[in-house]
């Protein structure tokens, strides 16, 4: 007999229902459908005593196709993304993947796949994580937010380390925090935010621990490392140790004289270029403005490829060529030293990486933190009976304001920014560490102003702050939006009197991490922040855990008194 390829359903005296196994193309039904062509399969067969009679299972075996072809399996509704999410090994298990709850219509998840076209194994994993929700992950049973990230930090939290013989780990002298995912050591500016967070959260003891353990590490090494492994001992990153110290409620006065001579080794490491500057203008992590000043800039005692991103750094270098690797490599890992790894802040195309040049740069945020630095010197000074060191810190505070108001200031674009070393003048960029001067409390109130309204104009997105207003596939960029970000410009804008525009970012942001987390039920490193997903780009698949994103979350609650029951997934906090 001939078999239908498409058609599904036949009639004939001996067989109203005939199906081809191989010839038959499966199309998705809706439920309600395939439970009434089942019916009506049933009913045909009853009708024509297909398998009323002994031995003939014809009407049996008809209706198992149907039911098969109506099934709907997770690779009739997904196909293409199915296959490719499969053979590219994204989980271990196949059955993850099918056992897996869409978070939107499957018309409306294949759109977006088809728009996007996610290549490759990492890139199939961000897609899965923003659009699919593993067995168990029910918002209704998860914790409000807030619960769910007090109920993280002992998750996070580690016990002293004494390393294995040549481990790449160092020593670490009293417990921590790390951030998690691929990140098990601990960092020099993510910990801050987390730190405000903890402290929101009664952890007052990790707070007091993690501030020795700074300082510590200022002793034994001079400096702050990135974080704590050998690799990361050539640079460190954005200074917060003054900040960090503010958390603490330990008065103890041979405390107080430890920790003020750990901020002034910190404030040397920064300043150690000062007396090697030649005709460059510009050695280690000083840098000789053109009227004489002194300000500061990213920089890495090595120029060799990072070693948590070796082949990354190879790659970079070679298609940088014919820039000499050494440079190129510097200023990667300059770039790190940041924490804003990578972003058009840095690039001197304002798109490819390949076009790094971080040490040509001056840095606003940068030039911010370490104003408070010299401030929170002198003011510790003052208090511990040295008027000589409190008023040199006072003078170098003054002299550093001076420059940034002369350079990081553009009158006529009314804004702040990075300047670059090679043009002399302001790169073009416009981001979010354009209100470090107002977290700082550096800017004028006009400054403060202006700032406020170009943050209004081209940075308040529907989930927060953006990084930049420009959007290149670099992780530091649009459109994603990172919690540090966030809170500096909370508290900032909030200082000079912009109370509407901070609670608008703060709420948002809020609204942001909620929503991704009761549709994971996860807390993560970046958020895509026009579209309440995931973020993108970077070196390597967006991290959970996560200390800095928990952190701000419950500082923000903490600091406009949100209820810890605000954001229950249950109450439809989802995007």
């Amino acid at each position: 007999m001939a078999t239908p390829a498409r058609t599904g359903l036949v009639s004939g005296s001996a067989s109203l229902v005939c199906l081809s196994a191989t010839r038959f193309r499966f199309h998705v039904w809706p439920e309600a459908m395939m439970m009434r062509t089942i019916a009506l399969v049933a009913a045909l067969a009853t009708a024509s005593g297909t398998h009323a009679a002994a031995g003939d299972h014809g009407g049996v075996v008809n209706r198992a196709l149907v039911v098969s072809a109506a099934a709907q399996t997770p690779a009739d509704l997904f196909g293409d993304l199915y296959r490719e999410v499969e053979v590219a090994r994204v989980f271990p298990d196949s059955k993850t993947f099918a056992d897996m709850t869409p978070l939107e219509s499957p018309a409306a998840i294949m759109q977006t796949y088809r728009r996007e076209a996610p290549k490759g194994k990492a890139a199939l994993t961000a897609f899965v994580e923003r659009h699919f929700a593993k067995v168990g992950q029910s918002a209704e049973a998860r914790l409000p937010l807030r619960q769910h990230i007090k109920a993280l930090w002992p998750v996070l939290s580690r016990a002293p380390v004494v390393p294995a013989a040549e481990s790449s780990l160092l020593p670490v002298t009293n417990a921590y925090l790390v951030p998690g995912g691929r990140y098990q050591e601990f960092y020099y500016w993510d910990s801050y935010f987390a730190m405000l967070g903890m402290k929101a959260d009664g952890q007052q003891p990790m707070v007091e621990s993690m501030i020795a353990t700074f300082v510590g590490l200022v002793e034994r090494y001079g400096h702050i490392p990135n974080g704590t492994r050998t690799y990361y001992l050539s640079r460190s990153q954005p200074p917060f140790l003054a900040l960090m110290m503010e958390l603490s409620g330990d008065r103890d006065p041979a405390l107080a004289r430890r920790r003020l001579a750990a901020l002034k080794a910190e404030h040397a490491y920064w300043m150690a270029g000062g007396g090697c500057i030649g005709s460059a203008g510009a050695c280690q992590h000083v840098v000789r403005m053109p009227d004489g000043s002194l300000l500061n800039r990213y920089w890495d005692a090595r120029d060799t490829p990072r070693e948590e991103s070796y082949a990354e750094d190879v790659a970079t270098s070679a298609e940088a060529a014919p820039r000499p690797a050494a440079e190129v490599e510097r200023d990667l890992r300059a770039g790190g030293e940041s924490g804003w790894d990578f972003g058009s802040r840095w690039l001197r195309d304002g798109r490819t990486l390949r076009t790094i040049h971080t040490t040509d740069i001056v840095p606003i945020d940068l030039n911010s933190l370490l104003w408070i630095q010299e401030r929170a010197i002198a003011r510790r000074c003052r208090t511990a009976g040295d008027q000589a060191c409190a008023v040199e810190f006072e003078r170098l505070a003054a002299r550093r304001l001076a420059a940034i108001d002369r350079y990081l200031w553009d009158p006529g674009q009314h804004r702040f920014g990075d300047w670059d070393r090679t043009t002399a003048k302001l790169t073009p960029v416009v981001s979010a560490a354009l209100l470090t001067p107002l977290f700082a409390g550096l800017a004028t109130p006009a400054q403060a102003a202006a700032t406020a309204r170009l943050t209004h104009d081209q940075l308040v997105a529907p989930g927060g702050l953006r990084t930049t207003a420009v959007t290149t596939g670099q992780q530091w960029d649009a459109p994603n939006g990172w919690a540090p970000l966030q809170w500096m410009a909370v508290v900032g804008l909030e200082r000079y009197g912009e109370g509407s525009l901070a609670r608008t970012i703060a709420d948002r942001w809020l609204h942001a991490v909620a929503s991704f987390y009761c549709g994971t039920g996860r807390v993560i490193e970046k958020y895509d922040i026009e579209t309440l997903k995931a973020g993108g780009g970077g070196e390597y698949v967006v991290q959970d855990g996560f200390g800095f994103t928990n952190g701000s979350v419950s500082a923000l609650m903490a600091r406009y008194g949100i209820n810890d029951d605000a954001y229950s997934c249950a109450e439809g906090h989802r995007a």
